[in-house]
């Protein structure tokens, strides 16, 4: 026979313990039959289900993972059940995204008094996973596999600055900044001022009035500086800060997760014409019809009058270009991108969203992310990372920018606000007060589950 032939799935139930436990229990106890593929990991509730938890079975070489738990309205915590079903939504999702066969992933409501479909959920969900196939491993794409070909990115929807744009924005800027700091509004202003390498802008921190003749603006100013704002806030008490559009919208989240107090934040806006990393308009900008954004306290320079140029996000066409391709390619492909992944976390330092004091990364008690830079790690990194931004992702593409391997982390944190909308019509932009998306739930939300 040949290995093929031999090949049994191994697939791990992860089950709430009141209910679909108990509908288990009841299934052997009316000696049902049913596949023995499945090995079962009771857990108090399926709202304990973190997706780290279902990486780490594919890691560890399992074909196929079954979630399940009480039927919503049932659930023995209350809520655990309604929360689950919106993070595994998410989840799911992603995953998919990432080229993992929807088969492998099985999600289902089932009572304690369902042991008849506890047995047909294990028979279906081991016959699915036997049709896909063994999981090929992380960080290993099939040898030969066709490289993914993106479609060609339009034409800006607008030119760059007009010659001396910049300069008068610049000049407003440092009358701003002075006034500020001269009138002991703030204490510091995060900004921009030339760096070392011919055309480069880095961010800088000015503490007096005189020292803002360093302050400069251009369309390289790329740097989201809110990702300094609580370290400032706590050292100097009252702080002004430079933003575009794109920036104020993580402002707007650590503001909405209480992580600063936005009155002790000074705004000056710029009018922004979008940055260009590399003298093309960055993709994140091509949809954006805010010049200044509407919650700066103040403007550096004319706004333009009347409606903004807008097009298309880049973006979009090359998530569908993926979402085009089968399984297995999109599989190859995310392996292949994140088998470069570093771990040198530069995507986390360049985040104003993550500003956790100790990182699921750094935690080894118990150790969910291996610490080794290979497939599985690099993988179950990055699916913390963007399950852990989700509704939570200002669309500032830091995290791609930094990063020194070209991942496209950009790609990922579209998708999955996209699927936010969608699904949850969920827009961190819109939603100034609300809790972040995978923290609530509605009892209409879609539910995947079986």
């Amino acid at each position: 026979m040949s290995a093929v032939a031999d090949w049994q799935p191994r697939l791990v139930a992860l089950v709430c313990n009141w209910c679909t436990y108990a509908g288990a229990d009841m299934a052997g106890m009316a000696r049902r039959t049913q596949a023995p593929n499945v090995r079962v990991v009771r857990l108090l509730c399926s709202g304990r289900i973190d997706p780290l938890i279902i990486v780490t079975a594919f890691e560890q070489g399992a074909d196929g993972v079954i979630v399940s738990g009480c039927h919503p309205g049932d659930c023995h915590y209350v809520q655990g059940n309604l929360l689950a079903r919106r993070r595994l939504t998410i989840f799911s999702e992603l995953m998919d995204f990432l080229g993992l066969d929807r088969r492998r992933l099985q999600l289902a409501w089932v009572s304690a008094s369902e042991g008849v479909k506890w047995s047909q959920v294990v028979d279906e969900a081991t016959a699915a996973v036997r049709e896909a196939g063994p999981l090929r491993g992380f960080g290993r794409p099939a040898a030969g596999a066709p490289p993914v070909r993106f479609p060609e990115r339009p034409s800006a929807p607008r030119p760059a600055p007009a010659p001396g744009e910049n300069e008068a924005t610049a000049t407003a800027l440092r009358e701003r900044a002075a006034s500020l700091l001269g009138g002991g509004e703030v204490a510091v202003v995060a900004g921009y001022a030339a760096g070392s390498l011919p055309g480069q802008m880095v961010p800088t921190f000015v503490s007096d009035a005189a020292g803002t003749e360093v302050l400069d603006w251009n369309e390289r100013c790329l740097a989201n500086l809110s990702v300094y704002l609580p370290e400032l806030l706590r050292r100097d008490g009252r702080v002004g800060m430079v933003v575009k559009s794109c920036d104020a919208k993580a402002v707007l989240g650590l503001v909405r997760e209480h992580q600063i107090d936005r009155d002790r934040v000074v705004l000056i806006g710029v009018p922004c014409t979008g940055v260009r990393p590399d003298g093309r308009l960055a993709a994140k900008c091509y949809p954006c019809a805010e010049a200044v954004s509407p919650i700066a306290d103040m403007t550096a320079g004319t706004a333009p009058a009347g409606p903004r140029a807008v097009a298309p996000d880049p973006r979009d066409a090359e998530i569908a270009a993926l979402a085009a391709l089968p399984a297995d390619q999109r599989w190859d492909f995310w392996q292949g991108q994140l088998g470069r992944c570093l771990r040198c976390y530069a995507c986390r330092a360049v985040c104003p969203l993550c500003y956790c004091e100790t990182c699921v990364t750094d935690r080894n008690r118990p150790q969910w992310i291996p610490v080794s830079i290979d497939g599985a790690g690099n993988t179950a990194w990055n699916v913390a990372r963007a399950m852990h931004l989700a509704g939570r992702c200002g669309d500032c593409d830091e995290c791609a920018r930094a990063c020194p391997a070209d991942i496209r982390l950009d790609l990922v944190n579209r998708r999955v606000a996209s699927v936010l909308e969608a699904r949850f019509d969920y827009r961190p932009e819109r939603a100034a007060t609300a809790p972040p998306p995978l923290l609530t739930f509605l009892p209409t939300d879609p539910d995947g589950f079986r």
